[in-house]
């Protein structure tokens, strides 16, 4: 069984920073979910995260991001949104094992 996720854009170079299938199984259930009012979401979230992993793990600026990947703005505005989650959660996790 291939670790490599089938993805949304199956022209789109596949990067070892990819979510696999079963990641994003774990992951997709803790996202935000569309409100149902305003405009409706029309990026996808499984590569707005591919291109989040992609910029932490390669260290590249968010500007430089591959042209396949969602834009840049697009991907860091999201960073920006949710990173506040994320330290809940990572800090949240450390105090569960800590006791």
């Amino acid at each position: 069984m291939s670790r490599l996720p089938e993805i949304a854009n199956p022209l789109r170079k596949i990067y070892p920073s990819d979510l696999s299938d079963r990641e994003w199984e774990l992951l997709e259930p803790l996202l935000p979910k569309e409100k149902g009012f305003g405009h409706p979401r029309d990026v996808d979230l499984r590569e707005i995260l591919n291109g989040i992993f992609y910029v932490q793990r390669t260290g590249c600026q968010w500007e430089m991001m591959p042209h396949d990947l969602p834009p840049h703005t697009t991907v860091y505005g999201y960073f920006q949104k949710w990173q506040p989650f994320w330290y809940m959660a990572k800090y949240s996790r450390s105090n569960t094992m800590s006791t």
